[in-house]
């Protein structure tokens, strides 16, 4: 993060319950435009609900979360979210083009339909993932890879501050890994701000500016040489003794 950059992101002491259970706990993370930092911990550890709770839509017990400076409102802030595929309904009889162009629901409203202007920003959001040539397919004939290029595309739609990723990697073949890798790293470098949740920690501590460990709190949070160097604090993350095989890749990440 670059010194004295005010943060596009601003999670401060954020706490949510759950069912009666405190599933995260003084949470406080920041992303500034410009960066991607890569959200990593457990299975439970709170990852997901935290994006949830950034976009508004997961009510917190205590704390706060800025965009922009200022307080998220569900669907009014302009934060492009990529949930994981079992999220969307794929079996809705609509085109890829119109499936983008969903994502403007929120600032059209359901009874606004797209203007030209929408459009033009649906084509250009298709472009950067390379899906331009099947705009007019059904969603139900894409692929696992094709799909979540297009959830990729729904949430660039919005041309956000913040982007919000939830296990983009999850079930993809290495080419489209690799081609959603670059365009993630693309949209950092061109003043996004980049948030990315993922179990690829070898493909986090190569793409991303930093890295967040979570468990219910951030146990730390640095640069990915910073952290890789220091492999207790993946244990403390992850509950693994000193011979997992998480620590061994951490270990071989820096060598």
């Amino acid at each position: 993060m670059s010194a004295g950059a005010d943060p596009a992101l601003d999670v401060h002491e954020v706490s949510v319950d759950l069912g009666g259970r405190r599933v995260l706990s003084d949470v406080s993370l920041s992303v500034t435009r410009g960066e991607l930092v890569a959200l990593l911990g457990p299975n439970g550890a709170g990852k997901t609900t935290l994006l949830r709770a950034i976009l508004g839509v997961q009510p917190i017990a205590t704390g706060q979360v800025r965009v922009e400076g200022r307080a998220t409102k569900p669907g009014r802030t302009a934060i492009g979210y990529v949930p994981q595929r079992h999220e969307f309904a794929w079996d809705f009889p609509i085109s890829v083009a119109h499936a983008v162009a969903s994502g403007l629901t929120g600032r059209l409203g359901v009874l606004r339909w797209p203007g030209r202007s929408e459009w033009d920003g649906v084509a250009e959001a298709l472009e950067r993932v390379r899906m331009t040539d099947l705009a007019d397919r059904p969603i139900g004939q894409l692929s696992g890879g094709q799909r979540q290029r297009i959830l990729v595309a729904r949430a660039l739609v919005l041309r956000p501050a913040l982007l919000l990723l939830d296990e983009p990697f999850t079930g993809l073949d290495m080419p489209t890994q690799e081609l959603l890798s670059e365009l993630f790293a693309a949209l950092a470098h061109e003043g996004r701000a980049v948030l990315m949740t993922t179990h690829d920690l070898l493909g986090a501590i190569d793409v991303s500016d930093r890295l967040a460990l979570l468990n219910r709190t951030v146990v730390a949070a640095g640069p990915p040489r910073e952290l890789v160097d220091n492999p207790q604090l993946w244990a403390q993350t992850f509950g693994v003794g000193e011979n997992s095989a998480l620590l061994r890749m951490v270990k071989a990440a820096a060598a």
